[in-house]
């Protein structure tokens, strides 16, 4: 997560940011909050938590606290609030996603933040059968296309990337476990006409679609506080 995303994170969750700047030797951006919380955000894509109320906002930023027993990846089993986020080229609505995902106490596992280990693309994708328990995928207006010959059936396609990923979420999680957010839907060539699968549609921003995603996460029994939407 970005320092936007941060920034939004904390706010959505009624922190206040007092002061932002640049870390020394330029490396990253350093946020404090008027209650001595202390978030150093490194370019790398690094973070780490100073300051007061370290456990609480570990814990927002979805950071395994000292005390945590064996991961999910250690254990080989999910932990039930960790959810799999594919995403296009944008950037924007991915960052909205995750902030209000995490605002839902729920832990979203971004592919680009996930550490390699030597694995490549496709392992890391493997390795959410163990490690998540519901995917959302983000199909955006990145790509154009139509038929071979077919020009005048020109419209806007999810990048290939996204329609792969969403191929191995549903083999590996189930149709039930799995909500693709379709953005501007009138102009948006639908990634699959497979039935049965769970569309959400949004126009400009995703937080428009927030109470029909919650509800659908809740009855698929991972609880969500309807009051936080």
């Amino acid at each position: 997560m970005d320092k936007d995303g941060i920034t939004e994170l904390l706010r959505g969750n009624g922190y206040d940011i007092m002061k932002e700047e640049r870390l020394g030797n330029d490396t990253g951006w350093q946020l404090r909050c008027a209650g001595g919380e202390i978030i150093n955000i490194y370019d790398t894509g690094n973070i780490s938590v100073q300051g007061k109320n370290q456990p609480a906002m570990k814990a927002l930023l979805g950071q395994a606290s000292a005390t945590t027993t064996s991961s999910p990846v250690a254990t080989g089993k999910a932990n039930p609030r960790n959810v799999f986020v594919v995403y296009g080229h944008d950037a924007t609505a991915r960052t909205a996603l995750e902030a209000m995902l995490r605002r839902w106490g729920l832990t979203p596992l971004i592919l680009d933040q996930l550490p390699s280990g030597g694995q490549t693309i496709i392992e890391k994708l493997e390795s959410v059968r163990r490690d998540a328990n519901f995917a959302f995928v983000l199909a955006t207006p990145d790509d154009e296309g139509n038929r071979a010959g077919h020009p005048d059936e020109k419209a806007f396609r999810a990048r290939q990337n996204v329609v792969l990923e969403l191929g191995m979420m549903l083999s590996m999680l189930g149709r039930d476990r799995v909500a693709i957010l379709l953005k501007d839907q009138v102009n948006m060539e639908r990634p699959s006409d497979i039935q049965g699968l769970i569309y959400i549609p949004f126009k400009d921003d995703i937080r428009e679609a927030a109470l029909t995603l919650a509800k659908e996460i809740n009855a698929r029994g991972i609880p969500i506080d309807l009051g936080k939407v």
